[in-house]
């Protein structure tokens, strides 16, 4: 094997050094043109990052908290509303939904894809709601508060199992957002007729983020809202610019929400690239699926007949993963931990009443995932060094002594 000393978790230098010429004469373009804010850069991501999605609408912000945000904001979702969605995700996910006046109601996640459960979500509708006489939205039995929207998170860059939800987003009048933050480019199949959809071209609407780990990353932060409605997509446009839907002339309260010149014409550079590293990222998580299948009290990732993800994240469940971890840094491997403290049970959401048991799946697998170093152009010799010191054996120093066997629930 090729010398390796240690495994960077990311590397954000060398792609930026692949593209460094173009990138500088983007930002040589924007400093002569003098438009930073907005204008005809911003407007031509935003048609080609539809394109990419396939969607109508693309409506670029300041970062991936605005997206979902303004989002939940133009759908109509306010104060007493009730957003459904899941624990096991970055803690924006329900920053936005507070911060519109919302209330989270957190559901259990599926134990194979970490992603949102169309069971529980079932179980949700069906057994702990009513349905409201007047408008036929679903009630929560002990709150009494309206459910208006489904938020599942594509997490990892796996979308959640989408034609099911939105069956039941149907059946019940309720609107979806997706969060696609970590989701660039990944794929759904639908149903019999077996189209493959992208994250982002199937719910009300969805968010993205483009801060500089993510697959498609700024060189700061930006965001950004797809749709296909076009109502929707103007309301957004209208929410990012202070309210005003021309200069001076506030039709509602809004924020400042731009995505500037500099960012957009980064990220337009960088997405003609988007197929090739999301295709590099299948490959790499291929090669660890293999190298790891036979490794004791370690799960690789599941990915369904009807996905295609895209890995922003390769995290693997893992017995004694405290253990892993710490045995991982002392080789130099970087691992991190997405996440470890579900939100339902951090301080800032205590208010919210839930405890530990109330959602036994998500707790159970926060103690186990570990995220494994993933990146475009993660060398083979990389991939292999991980493997090879997952695998070793206990007596020549390796971990799997301390792990308890497999783990299966």
């Amino acid at each position: 094997m090729t010398e390796v000393k240690g495994v960077p978790f990311v590397d954000l230098v060398t792609p930026h050094v692949e593209l460094e010429e173009e990138l500088v004469g983007v930002a040589r373009a924007v400093l002569r043109s003098g438009a930073f804010a907005g204008g005809p850069i911003v407007e031509e991501f935003e048609r080609e990052f539809a394109k990419f999605c396939g969607s109508k609408h693309c409506i670029a912000v300041s970062n991936g908290t605005d997206a979902l945000r303004f989002a939940l904001m133009a759908a109509g979702i306010q104060s007493g509303d009730g957003v459904i969605t899941v624990s096991n995700t970055f803690v924006a996910t329900v920053e936005a939904i507070v911060q519109v006046g919302a209330t989270p109601h957190f559901i259990d996640i599926d134990p194979r894809t970490f992603n949102m459960s169309v069971e529980a979500l079932r179980q949700f509708l069906e057994v702990d709601c009513d349905r409201c006489e007047r408008t036929g939205l679903p009630l929560h039995r002990s709150s009494r508060r309206r459910i208006s929207a489904i938020l599942p998170v594509h997490l990892y860059g796996q979308m959640a199992d989408m034609e099911p939800i939105m069956a039941l987003a149907d059946q019940y009048g309720l609107i979806v957002i997706e969060d696609s933050c970590q989701a660039h480019g990944a794929e759904y199949q639908f149903g019999e007729e077996g189209t493959w959809r992208r994250a982002g071209s199937i719910g009300n609407a969805a968010a993205f983020s483009f801060y500089p780990t993510k697959n498609l990353g700024a060189c700061g932060e930006a965001g950004a809202v797809t749709t296909n409605d076009e109502n929707l997509a103007k309301k957004i446009r209208i929410i990012r610019e202070h309210g005003q839907g021309q200069k001076y002339h506030h039709q509602v309260e809004g924020y400042n929400g731009r995505m500037d010149a500099m960012q957009a014409g980064f990220l337009k550079i960088k997405l003609r690239s988007m197929e090739k590293w999301n295709k590099e990222r299948r490959a790499a998580a291929e090669t660890y699926n293999r190298l790891l299948a036979g490794a004791d009290g370690v799960i690789t990732p599941y990915e369904p007949s009807w996905s295609r993800a895209v890995y922003h994240l390769y995290v693997v469940r893992a017995t004694d993963r405290d253990d892993l971890q710490k045995y991982l840094g002392e080789l130099k491997i970087g691992t991190a931990l997405h996440y470890p403290i579900p939100l339902h049970l951090q301080p800032a959401y205590v208010h919210f009443g839930y405890r530990k048991g109330d959602l036994p799946i998500t707790e159970r697998l926060t103690s186990e995932i570990l995220s494994l170093p993933m990146f475009p152009h993660i060398l083979p010799s990389q991939l292999e060094y991980v493997a090879e010191k997952i695998l070793l054996p206990a007596g020549e120093g390796g971990p799997r002594g301390r792990m308890r066997g497999t783990n299966v629930l």
